[in-house]
């Protein structure tokens, strides 16, 4: 009812509001909503001097009795509320018409529901509790939040400040940071962000919360720490001197709650003991570090101490040093692999339930009994280039949702014609059908070590929308007339095409087509039917167009090189996995040039049809942005060049690019690598925004070094290219002066769409990161560290802290702090035979190398890109996701003993490590068979696709973040 959202809205806030309004309007929930108060027989004027809330209530109940008598009295109205008062006055008031609290409602309509009675109790307990604590404790933990009316006057007033809080995760006690929002972002002198320095200046706002900050005097101002952390649960203030201050606040005031679920650890036997045997109150800690601890009412402690448990806060009130919570669900045991990926998704707030039955009934049917056809309606609309164009792709190995298609040809007036041809997802997937609403949710198909999940059914995603080779499938094409020497660009056009690949390749076979290596034909399928004479021509064709289509995409990267394009370098490794799931090695991914061949011609596109849309539709085009990089977050970057005798100019990105190409070292190419991978940390995340929301000037992509760009590429898997598709539809039917047949979003609209694109972008990338450091630990985890050759490698130190360096590893593409100096206070110092040992002594750290001395006298001194000999460990923690440790026992690069294995490291890691990882997997399987059936069943459900194509988004690309890879700086 239209009264009872509005009650939402003033009792529990805006955001809360929009949720329901959100969930009203998403059509899986089959809700209706009743305009309550726009109708004449409904509509209750308030009485003078009638509280709101009994207005509302009343309101609400005089609608459902009418409702009721609407219906004939034949179908009963349940009236759900909390208020005891109004249950007493209406509960027997008219026959028909049930007044009822909520816990009455599951007890009576929904009783086998076990899991909704236990989070209902927990919510009951959890309230009651509160109402009790608020009135025994007077003592007050943290002041009061001051009015949101106060708020808003002093922001616009320049006395607050509004951003959201950001809890560094290494000092979750002890620093967060304010990144500037909206108005303070733009009207604010501040070049940095704010330093929130311990919990209660804080003042209860958790992480992600959108805060008002007040600036403390600058006599008051710290600095952030320099000292690495080991994450310690009390995570103490070390006694290490800070760096300069920087702005400092405090929290006046919440504006929005980002409260979602949290994944906890329920403390163990001990500590429950310790608590008392009959304690209902207990102290929870979260999955994730920068959340605190969270205090819920449970007498299930005991039995919970060995789960992974989903929990929500409720409140934190004045009274209370945390915030109160209630229990929601057991996620899996701790250390499981299925009960570690649910809470990953968990934290990311990613929903896998499988495609409902209304979404599946909508999808078009490609059985051996009855094939998918082209229609013939959309053979006369469409172009068809099934016998004219050789078309093909070029993908991951095992992909299957193949999205992308290439071809090149020579035009009858000797210019070129390259074209890309995309999956016409949009052909499937109509506007706010079942199956859009739920693409729209997802925003992204979700990359995990081991798993995707998909955004579409795999019916579209690896069948008909999946380009696959020989078979004809819709597309969206654009290609462009190309000069046949300059290769610059005489014409494009845009439109609907059908398309039949000739050729589905992997990437290493087109490569080694390439380099001229031909043997590789054996294992491309589609060369295996064809007689010797045959088989001769169509290779010939095939090597022209893949050899044209690199010329053609160097000359576009050259061009994009001179506006000051950035190659940034990723570091990126791959989860290789065997049949049964178990881990195979580590790869550091291999950048190829064909990887670059086929990311020029995705950018190329993605690129003029961001020209086009936006030509069309100038305030509601969905562009995507990269802001160029605030200068201070490249001062890192610049010393550590600095170290090397490098100068890199940050002004722009075309002196940026420059200066990195020069930073080259010929005895460590590495050196050139982590100075890239430092310039992409200091970069701004790509953000897609809607064109009605931003000036021109702000729609330029600073890392690519265009003017307008756009994801069109990639529908199967990314929502955002689905409404590019349709802006592009509506912007070709404009041209022809034809009807506009798409539903396009106004600009208010898109704008929100983008924001949760955005974060669900962000969910993704995350995700993915925590998926695979959670591999990376499973690959050390059983290892003995201190006689593993394994584990011992060779690593390069990328940056000098006080008690500390923090190293990277090229084998495995693990970076990690080495520590200098341990918990007690000893030293690292250089024993004999360059072994190294812990002892009393002192460190001494300038900004490009440090200094360990011990108390007898004898130093060693590390600086930057030293290489270093580190051992590999792995800490496994009861509470949080288990982490990779580094120690340095040599400053000398690792030498492995045998000098075959340097050469066959990747051979003998696979032999070896499917037998160590099979074993345990067994070993766990047997000790949990019961349980281990329960969630291969689950996992059969919930895993929409799986199969070798495992990490296929983070093959499609080279290791260039800025190509679109879902990498934490992804563009």
């Amino acid at each position: 009812m239209q009264t009872a959202c509005q009650a939402v809205q003033h009792q529990r806030g805006r955001r809360q509001y929009n949720k329901l309004r959100n969930l009203l309007k998403d059509a899986r929930h089959d809700c209706v909503l009743f305009a309550n108060e726009f109708q004449q027989h409904c509509y209750l004027p308030r009485e003078k001097g009638e509280a709101m809330e009994k207005w509302q209530t009343r309101s609400i109940y005089n609608s459902a009795v009418w409702y009721y008598h609407h219906c004939g009295d034949r179908m009963p109205i349940v009236m759900v509320t909390e208020d005891e008062e109004a249950i007493q006055q209406y509960g027997s008031e008219t026959e028909g018409v049930f007044v009822i609290s909520f816990k009455n409602y599951l007890d009576n309509f929904w009783p086998d529901l076990k899991a909704a009675h236990e989070l209902c109790d927990s919510i009951l307990q959890s309230r009651r509790e509160r109402e009790s604590e608020s009135q025994e404790t007077h003592g007050k933990e943290y002041p009061e939040h001051l009015p949101l009316e106060v708020l808003e006057a002093g922001i616009k007033s320049g006395r607050y400040i509004q951003g959201i809080l950001n809890v560094n995760k290494h000092r979750a006690q002890i620093e967060a940071f304010v990144r500037l929002q909206g108005a303070s972002s733009k009207d604010s002198d501040l070049l940095s962000d704010i330093l929130i320095h311990g919990t209660k200046a804080r003042n209860r706002s958790i992480h992600g919360d959108v805060v008002v900050v007040e600036l403390l005097p600058k006599n008051e101002w710290k600095g952030r720490t320099a000292a690495l952390s080991e994450n310690d649960s009390e995570d103490k203030a070390s006694g290490e001197s800070p760096s300069e201050p920087m702005p400092t606040g405090r929290v006046v005031g919440i504006l929005q709650k980002n409260w979602r679920d949290y994944v906890v650890t329920f403390p163990s036997k001990e500590e429950v003991q310790s608590q008392g045997k009959n304690a209902q109150k207990i102290l929870v800690t979260p999955w994730d570090y920068r959340i605190p601890k969270i205090r819920i009412s449970t007498q299930q402690a005991e039995a919970l101490q060995d789960f992974r448990v989903v929990v929500r806060i409720d409140s934190w009130e004045t009274t209370s040093v945390y915030p109160n919570g209630h229990f929601v669900r057991v996620l899996g045991r701790i250390g499981d692999l299925e009960g570690e990926i649910a809470t990953i998704l968990v934290e990311n707030s990613i929903s896998v339930v499988p495609f409902s039955e209304a979404q599946m009934c909508e999808m078009p049917v490609n059985t051996p009994e009855n094939p998918w056809k082209v229609s013939p309606k959309e053979e006369r609309e469409r172009k068809d280039l099934r016998n004219t164009h050789l078309v093909f792709s070029i993908d991951p190995k095992g992909c299957e949702d193949v999205d992308d298609t290439l071809s090149v040809r020579t035009l009858a007036n000797g210019n070129l014609e390259l074209g890309v041809h995309i999956a016409d997802v949009t052909h499937f997937v109509t506007p706010n059908s079942y199956i859009d609403v739920e693409a729209r949710t997802r925003a992204t198909t979700y990359y995990l070590a081991d798993r995707r999940y998909d955004m579409l059914p795999s019916i579209l995603s690896a069948d008909l929308c999946s380009l696959l080779g020989g078979v004809d499938r819709y597309a969206v094409s654009v290609m462009w007339e190309l000069d046949k020497t300059s290769y610059e660009i005489k014409k494009v056009w845009y439109g609907r095409t059908i398309i039949r690949s000739a050729y589905k390749l992997f990437y290493e076979a087109a490569q080694e087509l390439l380099d001229g290596n031909f043997s590789i034909v054996d294992d491309i399928p589609e060369f295996k039917a064809l007689e010797k004479q045959s088989r001769q021509a169509k290779l010939e064709e095939l090597v022209w167009a893949i050899g044209k289509l690199t010329d053609i995409a160097r000359h576009i990267r050259a061009k994009r090189d001179r506006c000051g394009a950035l190659e940034l370098e990723g570091v990126e490794v791959r989860v290789q996995l065997d049949d049964k799931k178990n881990i195979h090695d580590l790869i550091p991914k291999q950048p190829l040039e064909v990887h670059e061949t086929v990311a020029e011609c995705m950018i190329l596109a993605n690129h003029w049809v961001a020209k086009k849309i936006w030509e069309s539709f100038p305030h509601q085009a969905l562009l995507r942005q990269h802001p160029p990089p605030h200068q201070e977050f490249f001062s890192e970057l610049r010393e550590c060049a600095k170290a090397k005798g490098f100068f890199i100019d940050t002004r722009s990105n075309k002196t940026l690019a420059d200066s990195l190409d020069r930073a080259n070292d010929p005895s460590d190419p590495l050196v050139n690598q982590l100075l890239r991978s430092m310039a992409t940390q200091a970069m701004s995340n790509a953000l897609y925004f809607s064109t009605g929301s931003c000036a021109e000037e702000e729609f330029q992509h600073y890392g690519l070094a265009l003017d307008k760009y756009t994801h069109f590429t990639s529908p199967i898997r990314r929502y955002s290219d689905i409404v590019v598709h349709r802006l592009l539809m509506a912007a070709i039917s404009k041209d022809k002066k034809m009807e506009i047949k798409e539903n396009l979003f106004s600009n208010k609209d898109l704008e929100e769409l983008c924001r949760h694109i955005n974060n669900r972008n962000r969910a993704a990338q995350h995700s993915q990161k925590q998926s695979t450091e959670l591999f990376q630990c499973m690959y050390f985890k059983d290892k003995d560290s201190e006689t593993e050759e394994r584990c011992m490698a060779d690593g390069i130190i990328y940056s000098i802290r006080t008690n500390g360096v923090l190293v990277f590893i090229p084998r495995f593409g693990i970076k990690g702090a080495a520590y200098l100096r341990n918990k007690d206070g000893l030293v690292i110092s250089c024993g004999p035979e360059n072994s190294f040992e812990w002892t009393p002594g002192s460190l001494q750290r300038s900004q490009n190398k440090i200094t360990s001395t011990t108390a007898g006298g004898q130093s060693v001194t590390f600086h930057l890109f030293d290489h270093v000999t580190v051992r590999i460990s792995v800490q496994a923690l009861r509470c949080h996701s288990d982490t990779i440790r580094l120690k340095i026992i040599s400053n000398k690069p690792y030498m492995t003993p045998n000098p075959e294995l340097c050469h066959q490291s990747s051979l003998l890691l696979k032999s070896e490590l499917v037998k160590e990882v099979t074993r345990s997997v067994e070993e766990a399987q047997l000790a949990q068979e019961v349980k281990g059936k329960v969630l291969q069943e689950e996992c059969q459900e919930y895993c929409q696709t799986k199969g070798r194509s495992l990490y296929s988004l983070l093959e499609e690309i080279r290791d260039l973040a800025l190509l679109d890879v879902s990498d934490s700086h992804a563009m």
